[in-house]
Parts: structure tokens; sequence; C-alpha cells
């Protein structure tokens, strides 16, 4: 074993795999491009030449070096991925999926979900703190042998940033005048014998009255990190995450608004608040010879209070009067607390270069809801909702608490049964159950009755790479995963709707290599996912919304993406192209969109970036961001165009631990929308004006910024 310092939780696995493991290629040491080490392919460090999976990284390196404003411009370099902004780090999300709010994707926080199941958010990122992070890692297809239920279209795994081995602090601070934005980051580091530490923590600021009316927002957030190493053979971490998320939400506008006036809001009132903490203490340590064994205790409590500008509608069943124009809404809050325990263990054997990782999740949380019905008061001239009373409609009303057991049991096994081959072997069994208990009377009104519900599933993968030459390695896999209705899915209108789990079947095919002696990567994916039973949103004319299920969708494309460097030139490429098809979904008289493609997904979306280096401590880069066009409407009768922006950024390091830097985004300025949908079911009237919505993008915008660091990370 490794005798070295472990300042880091993953340098141990790596210090154990290096020691106990014999190589699997013959020929491994010369395979460069390849060597690069990932841990959310098996849950375990393991080499990129040797995982079955296609597997997006971004390394910290290159956060640091393009300080994105958001987590969206930081994954969505990753071919396959489309993180959308709905505003102050609101977001939906398509991995191998259509952009959208469904509960698809397992949000890791060094492979520990962030939110427990059945409590799935789309908005869930926002409670990421990316200055605490060293890298953000994106299993891409069914992943839920490894990580259970929800990572169907992937899992979105972010390692925490270790302690420096010695002094380090940092201080920046950026502002976007066009956004009215500015944020402040701070970082300190050290390591004082056994005890390292580390500490990092941004705030932002957005005021209200920017390109976009009532759109102002604030977020702070922590990460303080400690890391003991207990001997040479086992170390303890502890990691802390506070978010506090404050912000107006403007919302989405009409055609009409949208291509005459963009920055127009037609909300006032509307709001998101979330508070969020996370505490995850591990032990890691050498419990047999050859084998590795991580306890985490983990726990956390979010809080997520909002008045939401999409349940602002007009329906007779539940506003006040029956009268047209008359408007209504909600306002809720959506708590969670939870304890939890993930055991790890990593068995390395010698024969056939093999390794076991087996593991158990033990994940308990409760969920109180609470909803409350408003009026809405409505200007007709302007379209602009200008306030809300409480109702006294009482049908809609929510107050329930549902205990949430998650029990995962998971094995995989790696080996390399001939030479050039490494085979991967895997299933998890996972146990889902709900309590729900309605602490209103059940009935017309106040929902559905007291019960228990239960959800279980195995989900196997088998998977291969192959090393055709030193640098080129192909690889597939075949994998299952599923998802079960959420809690609010179940019990957030007045009957328990006949919702089944949905299920589905990853197949893919992917090649790795590099060229030029390692200057130019490729990484390349074929896949096909069919779904069963795909949970989906159907809106209706009103603008209410209601989940049912699709019967059968598929999901296939192709993934490309390139790295090159050499010199004083860079550049990467991020392209993929696929199609999302309802093979079944028949709703009757309410539409048959069997055949149909599914919206919100666009056939094509790029990520383009080259840079320059005019002299050694500068560099520029010209970035093109496409999305292609998409329906917006089942019936596929509406069709966004989809855009192409061009991004600059420039930076220069002005003297010892100084840099400058500038980006501007939307450079062409470029009207366009984050996201476009319409409720139009191809059977009654089309009303552009009531049916189509569009979420309007930023124009052009200009941030500049300037930081200090002291010592190396």
């Amino acid at each position: 074993m490794s005798n070295r310092p472990s300042h880091a939780f993953n340098r141990i696995v790596l210090a154990c795999i290096a020691t106990a493991t014999v190589q699997p290629f013959a020929h491994a040491e010369a395979i460069a491009t390849l060597e690069e080490v990932v841990v959310s392919g098996s849950r375990a460090a393991t080499k990129l030449s040797e995982t079955p999976q296609a597997i997006g990284v971004v390394r910290q390196e290159a956060i640091a070096r393009d300080k994105p404003k958001t987590l969206g411009e930081v994954i969505n370099r990753i071919p396959g991925v489309s993180w959308n902004d709905l505003g102050n780090e609101q977001h939906s999300m398509g991995i191998r999926q259509p952009i959208s709010t469904n509960a698809m994707y397992q949000y890791l926080e060094d492979g520990i979900p962030i939110r427990p199941l059945g409590v799935f958010n789309h908005n869930a990122l926002n409670e990421i703190n990316l200055m605490g992070s060293d890298s953000v890692e994106v299993v891409k297809g069914a992943a839920s042998s490894l990580y259970g239920s929800n990572a169907v279209g992937g899992a979105v795994n972010f390692i925490s940033a270790a302690p420096s081995r010695t002094p380090y602090a940092h201080l920046g601070v950026r502002r976007d005048n066009t956004a009215g934005f500015v944020r402040y980051d701070t970082a300190a580091s050290h390591t004082w014998g056994d005890l390292g530490l580390r500490f990092a923590h941004y705030s932002s600021r957005r005021a209200s009255d920017n390109w976009q009316q009532y759109s102002g927002g604030s977020k702070d957030s922590f990460t303080l990190r400690g890391d003991y190493k207990l001997n040479a053979n086992s170390v303890v971490r502890a990691t802390l995450t506070h978010t506090d998320l404050d912000t107006e939400t403007p919302g989405s506008v009409p055609p009409s608004i949208f291509h005459s006036d963009p920055g127009k809001s037609i909300n006032t009132f509307t709001y998101r608040k979330d508070k969020n903490t996370r505490l995850n203490v591990a032990w890691e340590g050498e419990t047999v010879p050859n084998g590795m064994t991580t306890v985490t205790l983990f726990s956390r409590r979010n809080d997520h209070g909002q008045l939401p500008n999409y349940t602002i509608v007009t329906d007779p069943t539940r506003c006040a009067t029956a009268s047209a124009g008359v408007y209504c809404g909600t306002i809720n809050n959506n708590h969670v607390d939870s304890t939890g325990l993930d055991i790890k263990h990593e068995q390395v054997f010698e024969w056939w270069a093999s390794r076991l990782v087996t593991g158990v999740l033990l994940d308990k949380s409760q969920n109180p809801y609470f909803s409350n019905n408003l009026s809405i008061t409505r200007d007709d001239a302007t379209g602009v909702y200008v306030s809300y009373t409480n109702s006294s409609i009482e049908r809609g009303r929510r107050k329930y608490n549902t205990d949430i057991d998650n029990t995962g049991v998971f094995a995989q096994w790696e080996s390399t049964p001939a030479e050039r081959w490494r085979m991967v072997l895997g299933a998890r069994s996972d146990s889902i159950t709900y309590r729900f208990k309605n602490e209103l009377p059940p009935g017309a009104n106040y929902g559905s009755p007291n019960e228990t519900r239960k959800f279980s599933r195995v989900s196997p993968k088998f998977g291969a790479t192959y090393a055709l030459t030193p640098t080129a390695a192909l690889y597939g896999n075949v994998s299952q995963g599923f998802t079960p209705p959420e809690v609010s899915q179940l019990y957030g209108s007045t009957g328990i709707p006949d919702l089944k789990p949905a299920t589905y079947t990853n197949q893919e095919l992917g090649w790795r290599q590099s060229f030029l002696n390692n200057q130019l990567k490729l990484d390349a994916a074929v896949y096909r996912l069919n779904g069963k039973d795909t949970i989906v949103s159907y809106r209706f004319s009103n603008g209410s919304n209601e989940n049912r299920n699709a019967g059968k969708t598929r999901s296939e494309g192709i993934e490309l993406g390139m790295q090159y460097q050499a010199g004083a030139w860079d550049a990467r490429l991020s392209t993929s192209i696929a199609k999302h098809r309802y093979l079944e979904y028949n709703l009757g008289t309410s539409g048959n969109f069997s055949g149909k493609t599914m919206p919100q997904s666009p056939r094509d979306v790029s990520n383009i970036e080259v840079g320059f280096r005019p002299f050694s401590n500068a560099r520029i880069a010209l970035e093109l961001v496409h999305q292609g066009s998409y329906w917006m409407d089942n019936a596929n009768t509406q069709r966004y165009p989809g855009h192409t922006l061009l991004n600059l950024r420039g930076q220069v390091k002005a003297g010892p631990g100084f840099e400058l830097w500038a980006q501007v985004r939307n450079l062409t300025n470029r009207r366009y929308a984050d996201f476009a949908t319409s409720s139009f079911n191809g059977t009654s009237t089309r009303n552009p004006s009531a049916q189509d919505q569009y979420t309007p993008g930023t124009p052009f915008s200009l941030m500049v910024g300037m930081s200090y660091t002291w010592g190396a990370p």
C-alpha cells in the first residue's frame, strides 16, 4: 500500500489500484490519451480506457480558466448534454432525452445523490457550489446499475475539491451590467500534518431591473471540506455544503411579447426560495488485503418554497369564480430531511486482473408538503399579473407528509479474460417505499387517503472495452434503468393517478482515440435508449399540466467530442445528432401522438471553441453554441427554429497571482429562446397567443472580472 500523504479521498483509491492491479492491457502503458482516470463509471477510480460507457469530464483546470457564469456553461461542452437556462440558476435538462423537467437524472456530489429518490427537482443543480468542485463527470445513458432509479438519461457527479498541500487563497469579483449581475468568489486551503481543510464560497446578486423585468435574485453558497489521515491506510473526509437561493421568477411569455419585447415579464410577485444543507462524512480504509472499504454517513436538509408562475391558470374548477378572465395559482413549500448510509467495498484480484465493487445504500427521508390556492389579479390591457390574495377555494389544497425509504444493493465485476479485453458485469436491486399521510380529510378537495406504496426493480448492465492499438479503444454496453413516479406525481392531485414506473434499455457503442502524439483526442458514441411507460408531462390548453405514461419511446443518436492542443492553439468540439420519438402514446380524444417526435428535442446540438495564446500569459477564445430546431408540441405542428450564438472570452495574467478577464455572451445580439413550448394537442382550435410560451434568452452582455490567487490549489 502506498504510504504517500493522502490529502484527497481519491488518491488513496488510486494508490491502492496502482499497487495491487495487474495491467489489463499488455501495452496499456502506451495508451497516453486514455489514461485519464474517472470515478463515476464504476464508483471507483478507473482508467477511462477500461470504462465501457460514455462519460464526459470537465476538469478543474478548464473551470478555473473559463470562469463559467452557470453550471450549464460547464456541462454543455460535453456531447449529448443540454442544460437550458431558465434564469437565476434555474434550469431544465436533456441528456440523451428531450429537454424537460422530468425525473430522468441523478445529480450527485462525490457519488452521493444530492436529493432523495421521489423528490427530484429539475432545478436541483442550483444546490451545487461550483467553487467547491474539482471536476464534473457526466455518465450518459442508463446508469441505474450503479446509482439506482432516476439515473436513466444519465448521472451528473460533482467531485469536491480536496485540500491543498500548501497554503492557497483565492479572491475574485465579476460584474455584468447588462444582466445587473455581480459575483464574489473566495477560497482558502492548507494542510497541517495529517489534517487538510478547504473553504470555498461565492455570493451572487442580480438586480431586479435589468434587461429583463422582474428577474432579480441572490445566491450564497459555501463548501467546507476536511480530510484527516488516520494512518497510512485510512482517511476520514467530511464535506459540508450550504446554499441559499432567493430569486424572482419572470417566467415565460407569449409569442407577441417574445417577438416585440422579450425583456418584458408578465409576473410581478412569483418567486423561488431554496435553502439546502448537505453533510457527508466518509471513512475509507484498507479493510482486507487489496480491499478498500468506504463508509459514508450523509444528511440532507432541503427547504423549497415558491409561488410558481407555471401554476397560474384560468380554470373554473380551481378559481374562485367560473367567469372568463379569472385567474388562480398556488403557493407551496416542499421540505426534505434525510439521513443515510452508503457502504462500498472494492476488492482487487490478481487473476484476470479483476475487481469486484459492491455496495449498499440506505436512504431515509421525510417529505412534508404544503400548498394553498391563490386568487390572481391580472391587468387585461397589459396581460400582467399584478397581485394575489389567498383563495376561498379549498379544492386542490394539499398538506401531507411522505416517508421515503430507499434501499439499494449493487455489485459490479470487472475482469480481463483475454489480452486487450476488459469486461464489466453489474446489477443493482432497488426497493423504494412511500408512506403517504394526508393531514387533510381525504376526498375531492384534499386528495388521497393514507397509503403505503412500494416499487422495486433489478437493473443489470454488461459492457466491454477492446484496445485496438496503444492509442485507440472500442467499447460497448447494454444497460437498463428505471424511474418510479415522484411523490408529487402520485399525491399532488385529488386521486392517485395510474402511473407505472418507467423502464429503459440502453445500447451503446463507442470509440476513443488520440492522434498526432496526443495533441488531438476523439471520443465518439452511438446509442439507442428504448423507454417503456415513460412518464411525460401533458399540458392542457389552460396552462395546467398532468403527468401520464407514454406507452413506448425511443431516443437514438450520435455523439462526437474532440479536443486539440498544439502550441499556441487549442480547440474543442462537442456535437450530437439525435431523434426522440413516441413509439406508442395514444390519449384517445386528447390526441394520438404515436410516431411523433417528442417536443423540446433538438435535432442537433453543438458547442465549439477555438482558443489562441498570443503570448504565454494571455488567451482569447471564440465559442459557438448551436441548438437545432425542435417541435414545441406533441402534435408536431409548431416548431422553434433553433439558434446559433457566439461568445467571446479573453484573459491575461497581469502579474504574480493577478488575472484580468472579460467575456462577451451572445456577441451578435441574437434573439432566441432558452425554452419554447406549446399546449396545442392537434385536436382543438389552435390559439398561439394562449398556447405558445417562450423563455427569452439573454441578449448581448459583457462581463468583466479580476482575481488574485496565492499558492496552488
